[in-house]
């Protein structure tokens, strides 16, 4: 722990003129960190081309930007002609834009000849199917020899794309799709009666449960758009808005400078939808700056992977995933957006205390006043950069579609951006916010392609419901906790290493079903299992948002990933009071008043509280053991929904509460009477 003359000179330096996490404070991804990254987010290991053709990639991906925002909004296309030309495109752009091979030159003039090949194959096997899938659907699915060798070659050139760019889901969607055949010969629930090479060719490629199925339609529709206008908003300068108005929210309080970082990556966590990438950009300032405070390196670490998970499912964005989740149920995103605000508050809520707990026992202060700008004066300079959020909330909530509201909202931004000339976007930055946005949607879509393979797998084999039939076969009488309990590790398996939207993606394929079986909501099934999806990011071993800070903090991994697991517990834990209680979930059980639904969140909060100061062991002061022994106990008396155990967990909480303010008060004055 440093001196305390040091930390408030640090303090005092960290935010003098500048916004904290606009600043360059010297953090960096060390070799292993660097390896994760470009492991786990495709984006950071892309080539570069030099020259007259580095141009006409940006043109290309300028052509696919508009292409997908004529074509989701206002143009006339069928959903499989518009999911095979997103295929082209994505093939494409995987093949001239992610290496063959991890040591290959990123700096090149030309694609080697190998992948312009890729591309043709690509760009022929899709255009055969988009000139004749009508024909072959009408005939009832019949295919000739040369037909199913062109879906087998398209399906190689899936492979090859997705082993570029996502790595082991590859390897992942190999296994399932080896799971067609060797499926045969497992016993039980888990076997089948097997597939003939022709069925399951005319199942991944020709029909539309396969690559061309929901994981590519989302990708096409959703994710695009959704991603392009986070990168519009960052280029309109939204971050830096961020940055600047958390500072004024929380910087001055007790451990300041990691309140901020809270705050800032969960709010840019939500726009751009990868833990990992909002580690790797974000992290590199606030880790830094969290060490130079006084917090330790592998609390700074997990501080930061924690609240770059959790954006993945705040409201009102999400990362795209709600959307995804309201196509899925067939229901309004405003209704999936009011059910994860409670869930998301209490994870944020938790996450928050964890750090002010941790900066009280630690004596960190924060950020002297003059040195934390002024929030109405950062209101009126960058205030209007939040015009397009309300603009999209504002026209869904109108009725208005999801696709609709985001191809305003990015026209919004920029029209906001030019209320003021030092955020107004140029033709110059509209285009680095397309090519951008277009090269974030590349590695997210290849995953949703090769996800095809598996959710058509799952289809074709009822591998699903089978999963869900084992799993209830095992639990005694249908426990619905215990089998939450096996579909959140199932849940974090299928997650670990995918983003965000693409883990949701495949457990609702898996898991989801084996909620629904036992008895659970529809919505309350699918909310429990995208949060356990979202949360892989920082379980171990496959902590990989945890390991990449671990990288920049210089900790070590694996307690990097323990601690992000003990500070985002309440993220582990909430879902389970709402399994078979939706209470929680804002507007989900039409039968609670708004009464007990307020009443549930405020002792939800409570319990939070008392979880949080239970494993950091302070409240007002240091907790001794009883004290931390009984907070724990009423933790989950307030989370459950129940007016008994909602009173004992108060009376728990408030008591000692009540004895430690006496104690603290009569520490820092001895003469009042006992």
């Amino acid at each position: 722990m440093r001196e305390p003359e040091e930390k408030e000179n640090v303090a005092g330096q960290a935010g003098k003129t500048e916004p904290i996490l606009d600043r360059e404070i010297g953090g960096e991804l060390d070799e292993k960190a660097q390896a994760l990254l470009e492991e786990k987010e495709a984006d950071s290991r892309m080539r570069t081309y030099q020259g007259p053709f580095g141009k006409l990639i940006v043109v290309l991906l300028c052509i696919w930007a508009v292409f997908q925002l004529y074509f989701t909004t206002v143009g006339a296309i069928s959903a499989i002609n518009l999911r095979a030309f997103h295929c082209i495109f994505l093939l494409l752009f995987t093949f001239l834009l992610f290496p063959t091979y991890k040591k290959e030159k990123r700096v090149r003039t030309l694609p080697p000849v190998w992948d312009i090949l890729g591309i043709v194959l690509s760009a022929s096997t899709f255009g055969y199917l988009i000139l004749n899938y009508t024909r072959i659907a009408q005939s009832g699915g019949r295919v000739d020899t040369f037909e199913l060798g062109i879906a087998a070659v398209a399906l190689l050139m899936v492979f090859e794309a997705a082993r570029r760019a996502s790595g082991n889901l590859a390897i992942l969607a190999l296994v399932f799709l080896g799971y067609n055949w060797f499926g045969e010969y497992l016993p039980g629930l888990l076997g089948h009666n097997g597939f003939t090479l022709k069925r399951v060719l005319i199942t991944q490629f020709w029909g539309t449960e396969g690559v061309l199925g929901t994981g590519i339609g989302v990708s096409a529709t959703y994710i695009f758009l959704f991603v392009l206008f986070g990168a519009f908003l960052k280029h309109s300068g939204f971050s830096k808005f961020i940055n600047d108005f958390s500072l004024t929210l929380v910087g001055q309080t007790s451990g300041g400078p990691a309140k901020v970082a809270v705050v800032a990556s969960a709010l840019l966590g939500m726009i751009n939808g990868s833990a990992i990438a909002n580690v790797a950009t974000t992290g590199t300032i606030t880790i830094p700056l969290m060490k130079r405070t006084g917090y330790k390196k592998e609390f700074a670490g997990a501080v930061e992977a924690v609240a770059s998970t959790g954006g993945q499912f705040c409201p009102p964005i999400m990362g795209a995933v709600g959307f995804v989740m309201a196509e899925f149920l067939n229901i309004s995103y405003t209704k999936v957006m009011l059910a994860a605000i409670v869930p998301a508050f209490l994870y944020y809520l938790g996450l928050l205390f964890s750090v002010h707990f941790e900066a009280k026992r630690l004596g960190l202060s924060g950020l002297a006043k003059e040195n934390i700008p002024d929030a109405m004066l950062v209101l009126k300079e960058q205030g209007h950069l939040v015009i397009p959020l309300f603009t999209l909330i504002g026209l869904m909530f109108a009725g208005f579609t999801p696709l609709y509201s985001a191809v305003i909202s990015i026209f919004a931004t920029i029209a906001a951006s030019w209320i003021r000339p030092e955020t107004r976007m140029g033709f110059g930055k509209i285009v680095e916010a397309t090519v951008e946005g277009a090269k974030s949607a590349i590695s997210v879509g290849v995953c949703c392609v090769i996800i095809g393979i598996i959710i058509g797998t799952v289809t074709l084999t009822s591998m699903g419901l089978n999963m869900g039939y084992l799993i209830l076969s095992v639990v005694d009488n249908n426990n619905i906790y215990f089998t939450g309990l096996l579909v959140m590790i199932m849940s974090t398996i299928l997650g670990m290493g995918v983003p965000g939207v693409a883990a949701y993606v495949i457990v609702q394929a898996v898991a989801v079903p084996v909620l629904i079986n036992a008895g659970c909501l529809p919505i309350t099934s699918h909310m429990f299992c995208l949060i356990y999806a979202c949360l892989s990011n920082i379980t171990p071993p496959v902590a990989m948002s945890a390991y990449v800070a671990a990288g920049i903090a210089g900790s070590d991994q694996t307690k990097t990933g323990l601690w992000a697991v003990r500070l985002g517990l309440i993220g582990f834990i909430i879902p389970f009071f709402f399994l078979d209680n939706p209470v929680l979930l804002i507007g989900v059980d039409t039968t609670a008043s708004l009464a007990t639904t307020l009443w549930a969140v405020f002792t939800a909060s409570l319990g939070t509280v008392a979880l949080v100061s239970a494993l950091e062991g302070w409240l007002i002061h240091k907790d001794n053991i009883l004290e931390r022994v009984i907070l724990l106990a009423a933790a989950p008396a307030m989370m459950y929904p129940g007016i008994l155990t909602d009173i004992a967990g108060i009376v728990c909480l408030g008591g000692v509460t009540i004895y430690q303010f006496i104690c603290h008060r009569r520490a820092q004055n001895p003469t009042l009477p006992a």
